[in-house]
């Protein structure tokens, strides 16, 4: 493990550039600007020249057949990496609900939402990149081995040569390196953080970060420093390579565009894709 990034033997060129750069040119501050999107919130093409990773929804929460063909078409033109979101089936609550699922269930539910995102990359010529999982889900494989292990397991019998965006220091980062895949530790610019390095659940005082300034504050000192203020004012390490914007927040194309430029000022590069 090199800083948070595994490389996979069956990782594609393209891959291995982007993990390598984000993870391993730290005087150049190379970094990785993931977005959550077709979930039907209508900014995703205002959003995509802002980004370079897109967690394109499957359907599960959000989403259809044609949103996420319009995703994908979106993030091939912007060379924006393209990941799938895979959630718990749970779209009346956008899947910020947390439902017990055995561990079979959810390595089924995850591999069905990748061959779903694989099957319109192919009518497409491109390439999945990545796996980020959503919302609850997200949230209990960081603190549940099993529900981590089963995530990973399903990105690898999926595609070993995909990435698992997650957690890092959690469960999500050890069964992705149990299964023998990438993983790439991620970072939030529009959440608040706990003392313990999670974030601060959606309905707690102070989880969401409302304005422009704090979220570039915060996506600064994550990239720079590789360390985060806490909701307590503790200052934590948090050894992340992708910083994510959530495209169903409020604020998120304010956001983007203040972070893009920011980045821009301060002399970080945003690893853009190349499809083969």
């Amino acid at each position: 493990m090199l800083n948070n990034v595994i490389l996979y033997k069956s990782a594609t060129p393209q891959q291995v550039k982007r993990v390598t750069e984000a993870g391993l040119i730290k005087k150049m501050f190379t970094t990785d600007i993931n977005c959550d999107m077709g979930e039907g919130i209508g900014n995703d093409a205002q959003l995509m020249p802002f980004i370079s990773s897109a967690n394109i929804a499957c359907g599960y929460h959000a989403g259809n057949a044609a949103t996420m063909q319009q995703t994908v078409q979106l993030a091939i033109k912007h060379r924006v990496a393209i990941g799938a979101h895979p959630s718990y089936n749970d779209v009346a609550n956008f899947g910020r609900m947390a439902i017990n699922l055995p561990p079979d269930e959810v390595y089924e539910i995850v591999c069905c939402q990748i061959k779903l995102l694989t099957a319109v990359c192919d009518d497409n010529n491109a390439l999945l990149h990545h796996v980020k999982p959503h919302g609850a889900l997200y949230n209990t494989a960081a603190k549940d081995l099993p529900t981590a292990q089963a995530i990973a397991l399903a990105v690898r019998d999926c595609n070993p040569g995909l990435i698992l965006y997650g957690l890092p220091g959690t469960f999500m980062q050890q069964a992705a390196a149990e299964a023998g895949i990438a993983f790439l530790g991620e970072a939030f610019a529009d959440r608040s953080y706990q003392p313990d390095g999670t974030l601060t659940a959606r309905l707690q005082p102070g989880a969401l970060i409302n304005n422009s300034t704090d979220a570039v504050k915060q996506a600064l000192q994550l990239v720079q420093t590789k360390n985060v203020t806490t909701i307590t004012g503790q200052v934590i390490p948090v050894d992340a390579v992708t910083i994510c914007i959530h495209g169903d927040g409020e604020h998120a194309l304010e956001f983007a565009k203040a972070i893009h430029a920011a980045f821009s000022n301060a002399g970080i590069t945003i690893n853009k894709y190349e499809q083969q």
